[in-house]
Parts: structure tokens; C-alpha cells; sequence
């Protein structure tokens, strides 16, 4: 018989295809499709087959594929001297349309969560005979047209569906993992390539994700960026996401969060629960935190950080680029840099794009902006959102009855709570 060679499927046009026996006659239909992830995850080992001589409570048998040959018009048969077994409940198989298909999975180039609507599959024929390579998961819209039309001869279905643009993830890219009995088989992307998204697309992709993989995703992700994306999803969310860590390691994500945004989590956690994280958490952190869950919420202190760069106007230019290196905060959310005298009461503030462009020797105070914008720490929301409106501002300096400078606001702090009203 020939073979015919690298011919494309997938699972919803291989579902139901008949195979013959050696002889030509009817063995059975396939059901099916076996992957040994620990063997070979790239390709199908076997096929599950449902005889054509089977009862009802009959198993089904598997069939390897290199027991099997195709000739050109894609019909299957088993080779002479071809084996086939019952499938055995201890088989440790993944098995493509039961554990994958509608399974949601995380399309790291597209920030976003898919659902798997098909597999396509490529049959080759290298010297060692026949095999059955997995090539990519369809999570478009042409995976989901195949599943309709399935049953369909798939010379039918591959017309009507090649008119639909293709949607789909490189096998490759996909990385089997431990398997779960609730779940059947999970699936996740590269540490790395988490790691490089930005955080508001991890947190969107967190809150589409369905509990259980939500978790799995978040457990996974080490503490910087976890705190990142946790400071992205909403109250809501966070409290999902960390209701089944425990305290020692949650300590550890808060710690890398912006104590503003931490304090925000911690004020909506059951107190004991709170007290808990508090006390595994380092001093300084702690000590940063318990500042800010004295304040109200919705106020210019609820809406601050502590985190800041402050500097004396006698300083330089090289004085403040030192401080801005050494600084272990949110470095991406310093627009400026203000100056204090010895008591920390605000003198003036220098935008940080100034001192990109001034001579490193250059007093800080003699590019201090002549006009500074401030608010108490009382102030409400509304009225904070009001002087980022009236003024354009960056950021907005907080300070205590005595002009400490105690906290800062930046704007992404003012959109989130403008996003909440």
C-alpha cells in the first residue's frame, strides 16, 4: 500500500474515521487520541478505537500508530503483524479531545486567554514508519467551525474551513505539566515570558482565567511579579488570588508591592488574617504598612505611597541620579524628585526630566519649578482628582499638619479610584 505524507488534520476531522485490519475489513472508529507527555509530548502514540465488534460496555482498545498505514485517499489500516490492546484504566495517556479541547490556556503573544477549539496534527512518514505529529492548537474561530462539522467528509470540512482566518498557538509553546485528577492536564507558559509581560496584561489575563487555573497561574509566578500583578486586578480578585497562600509567602509578594497598595489589600482582609501577614513581614515594610492603615481610604493618605525621593536643595544633580539608583521603590513611577529641608518640611520639587537635561554639578534648588501644588493628608478623593485636573499634575506631594512631606500620589493612583466610582 502507499503512503501518503505530511498530510495535515486534526483531532474534529480525525474523530470517527474508520479503520480497517490488515485484511481490509472494518476494525473499528477512532475515538480517540493518546499522548505519553513523559515519551514523546510532540506526538500521538496511539490511537483509542472503538471496535466495530464491541458491546456496549466494551473498552475501547488502543491502537499505535506505528501499528498503522495510510494510503492516499487518507483511509487507515492496520499493518500486517499490527498490534492493538484494550485500554487499561491505569494508562497514564493525555488524551487530546477529552483533556484539551475547551480547556482555557494563556496566549502569551496575544495577553490574553483562549479557549482550545481544536488540535491540528500532522501525518509523516519518516523510516520508521508512520507518525502522527501535533502541530498547534486552534483557538480561533476555524477550530470551532471544524468542531460543527464534524461528521462531515473532511475533504467538506477542510474547504469550508480554510476560508476562516486561522487562530492558533505553536504546539511548541505549549508545556505539559503535572496532571491534576480534577483538572485531567494543566497547561502554562514560560516563567520568562510572564515574567516580560507587562503587568496590567498578566492581570487581565488573571481575571479571564477560570479559578482553578487563575490560581495555579498566580502560585506559579515569583514575588516581584506576582506583587505587580497583584497590584493590578481589582480588590476583588486580590482576595481570590491569596486566600489560599499561606501568610510566610504572601509576606513576601506584599513586601514587593507598593506600600499604598498594600495597605489598600490588608485593610479588606479579616484582621486576623491581616495581623498574620503583618507579622511575617520585614520591619521596615511592616513599619511602612501599619503607617498607612491608620488612614482613611477614600482620602489623599488612603490614596498615597510612602515611597518617594527626597532630597536636600543644597544637593546637586549627581546627587539626586545617585539617589534615584538607590532607590528601592517603583522606580518607573518617579516623575520627580523633592526637595526637604533637615526637619522633611517640602521646599520645592525638580521634574525629573530636568535633571536628564541639566549638568550633573547643577544645585537641585536652582531647578526647583517656582510653583508647587500640594495637599493635606484629610483631603478627600474627589478633591485630589480635582487638583490633578485643574493643575495637569504628575504627581501630587502629601503632607502632615507640621508640611512634612509623608506621601506621594501619582495619577495611575487617582485613574484607579476614578475607575471604581
Amino acid at each position: 500500500m502507499s503512503t501518503a505524507s505530511n498530510h495535515r488534520t486534526s483531532v474534529s476531522a480525525l474523530m470517527g474515521t474508520s479503520v480497517l485490519d490488515a485484511e481490509g475489513r472494518a476494525f473499528g472508529h477512532v475515538r480517540e487520541f493518546a499522548v505519553a507527555p513523559l515519551t514523546d509530548s510532540s506526538r500521538v502514540e496511539a490511537l483509542v478505537v472503538r471496535l466495530a465488534t464491541a458491546r456496549r460496555k466494551d473498552k475501547p482498545s488502543l491502537v499505535p500508530i506505528a501499528s498503522l498505514e495510510r494510503d492516499a485517499t487518507g483511509q487507515l489500516k492496520m499493518v500486517v503483524g499490527g498490534t492493538a490492546r484494550v485500554m487499561d484504566a491505569g494508562d497514564d495517556f493525555l488524551l487530546l479531545e477529552r483533556d484539551l479541547l475547551d480547556q482555557q490556556i494563556i496566549d502569551v503573544h496575544g495577553h490574553k486567554v483562549v479557549r482550545v477549539n481544536d488540535v491540528d496534527m500532522v501525518w509523516e512518514t519518516p523510516e520508521t514508519g508512520l507518525a502522527l505529529r501535533i502541530a498547534e492548537v486552534e483557538v480561533g474561530m476555524r477550530g470551532a467551525a471544524r468542531r460543527l462539522l464534524k461528521g462531515l467528509p473532511e475533504s467538506a470540512v477542510a474547504g469550508i474551513s480554510s476560508r476562516i482566518r486561522a487562530a492558533v498557538i505553536p504546539w511548541d509553546f505549549v508545556d505539559l505539566i503535572d496532571r491534576d485528577p480534577a483538572r485531567r492536564v494543566r497547561l502554562k507558559i514560560e516563567q520568562e515570558k510572564l515574567a516580560s509581560m507587562h503587568p496590567s496584561d498578566l492581570a487581565d489575563i488573571l481575571e479571564e482565567l477560570a479559578p482553578a487555573e487563575r490560581e495555579a497561574l498566580f502560585s506559579s509566578l515569583d514575588e516581584e511579579v506576582a506583587a505587580e500583578a497583584l497590584e493590578e486586578v481589582d480588590l476583588k480578585t486580590q482576595k481570590r488570588l491569596i486566600e489560599s497562600i499561606d501568610s510566610e509567602r504572601l509576606a513576601g509578594i506584599i513586601e514587593e508591592m507598593d506600600p499604598g497598595a498594600a495597605a489598600d489589600l490588608l485593610s479588606a482582609l479579616p484582621e486576623e488574617r491581616s495581623d498574620a501577614i503583618l507579622e511575617e513581614m520585614g520591619e521596615k515594610e511592616r513599619h511602612d504598612v501599619e503607617e498607612l492603615l491608620e488612614y482613611e481610604a477614600d482620602s489623599a493618605a488612603g490614596l498615597m505611597t510612602s515611597e518617594f525621593v527626597a532630597l536636600a536643595g543644597a544637593g546637586t544633580v549627581e546627587d539626586a541620579m545617585v539617589a534615584l539608583k538607590a532607590f528601592e521603590g517603583d522606580l518607573d513611577s518617579v516623575t520627580d524628585v523633592f526637595l526637604v529641608d533637615g526637619g522633611g518640611r517640602m521646599e520645592g520639587v525638580v521634574a525629573l526630566s530636568r535633571l536628564l537635561l541639566t549638568d550633573r554639578a547643577t544645585l537641585l534648588k536652582e531647578l526647583s519649578e517656582g510653583h508647587m501644588v500640594s495637599s493635606g493628608l484629610d483631603a478627600n478623593s474627589r478633591k485630589v482628582a480635582e487638583l490633578f485636573d485643574k493643575y495637569n499634575l504628575r504627581c501630587l506631594p502629601v503632607l502632615d499638619d507640621q508640611k512634612v512631606l509623608v506621601g506621594v500620589v501619582h495619577a495611575e493612583n487617582v485613574i484607579a479610584w476614578l475607575r471604581t466610582k
